[in-house]
This record gives structure tokens, sequence and C-alpha cells, in this order.
């Protein structure tokens, strides 16, 4: 496991993403997407994850704009919530779309990238895998209990690769009444498919997570990879 610089492609830097090779390649490429905590041990466990099943995983420091490195524990009290509330709220979402594009294009420069790229995002992720979805040119994206993505399915006939939103029932971020908007949005699309877990919550897919629920992610996870698999080889 590894770390590789990205230039931003505004010209205001580069940034760092954690990268999982897995022991095989070429192999396509896996983006994966930051909760609000940052790069921490969670998503540097899922780029793993992700590389043992035969991807290369890319995890990019979305908050490097705010501050470089940012790390907190979702499991450590109110004072890291809200620390990671602040940069979520201090990032400038459509530059973090312009980052994840230069990640994707860095992730196809690699000597053992065979040219296809997803995205996989979780919560802040979920909602940006779904932007990314309707903005950039990757071969699939999947959004775990993504935020505020009933504002977002406006933009569903942009939608062109194979998209898959995991929402948990009983997510307090996606109360019902959003969760059936982002259904009827996606209802009938030729490349989108949402998927509510029954009973679980948000982040029910972070391994180790107070809300962590082995049945509902390893369901979410099987699909999730079906797709990968099919989209990125």
């Amino acid at each position: 496991m590894a770390e590789i610089t990205i230039q931003a492609s505004d010209g205001a830097g580069s940034f760092k993403a954690y990268l999982a090779e897995p022991a095989g390649k070429p192999a396509g490429a896996v983006i994966m997407i930051q909760e609000i905590f940052g790069v921490n041990r969670t998503m540097r466990a899922l780029s793993d994850w992700v590389a043992a099943m035969g991807f290369i995983a890319i995890s990019p420091d979305l908050f490097w704009r705010q501050k470089p490195g940012v790390e907190l524990d979702p499991d450590a009290g109110q004072t890291q919530w809200e620390t990671a509330f602040g940069y979520m709220k201090g990032m400038d979402q459509a530059l973090a779309v312009q980052d994840l594009k230069a990640t994707i294009a860095a992730a196809r420069a690699l000597p053992g990238c065979n040219g296809k790229v997803g995205t996989m995002g979780y919560c802040l992720g979920g909602r940006l895998a779904f932007m990314m979805a309707t903005q950039s040119d990757a071969q699939c994206h999947v959004s775990y209990y993504g935020v505020g993505l009933e504002g977002l399915v406006a933009d569903a006939a942009k939608i062109t690769a194979p998209t898959l939103v995991h929402i948990a029932q009983l997510d307090k971020f996606v109360p019902p009444e959003a969760q059936a908007a982002i259904s009827a949005g996606l209802a009938g699309h030729a490349q989108a498919s949402v998927m509510i877990h029954p009973g679980v919550d948000h982040a029910f897919a972070r391994l180790g997570g107070h809300s962590y629920d082995a049945r509902a992610a390893t369901i979410a996870n099987g699909r999730s990879a079906e797709m990968l698999v099919k989209a990125l080889g």
C-alpha cells in the first residue's frame, strides 16, 4: 500500500491519495470517495478490500484545500463529528468533483490500469459519486448512503454509465420523503438503480462502526462487487 500525488486541474496545487494495488494487473481502478472523516483507517480498509477483489483502489484527500491529511474517527465522540461537519461545510463540491476527475485521469495513467475506472463513495462520498455519475466519463458509480441525492436526481438523464445507489431505510440524513424522491427520480432509468436496505441506519457498511450491519453490508457489497466486475473487468 502506498501514496501517490495528484496535480489539481485548476493549478491550485497537488493532493495525496491512498493507493492499494491488486495482486494481478492490468486491472480496473476504483476511486474510493471519503466520508466526512477524511481518508482515515476506514477508507484505507475499504480501499484494501477493493484491491483484494482485484482492482486498483485510489482514495484521494478531498479536504486538502482546507487542510491536507485530515483523519477523524466517527466513533470517538461529538468533537470529531463537529470537526468533520466543519470540513464538509467548508468543501467546495464543484472543486471536489474536479479533483475526482483529476484522480480518474491519474488512475488511467497508472501503468497497471486497464483504462477503466469507476467511483465508489460513502456518505459525503456517496453524494459525490452520484455527482460523478452525472458529470464524469467513469465506467460505473456506486453511492453508499449519499446525502442530499433528492436534490440531484433532476440530472438523472445525464447518467450514462451503470450507477448503483444504496440507501439505509432508517437513515436520519435521508428521511422517507427523500428516499421516495430518489427512487422516483431514478425509476425506470436504463443505467441507474436504487437499493433501499431495510432496518439499517446510515453507515451500515462501515466495518466496525456503531451502525455496521453485517447482513445489509454483505448484500450491498455483493451487488457493488458485481457491478465493478462487469464494468471494469
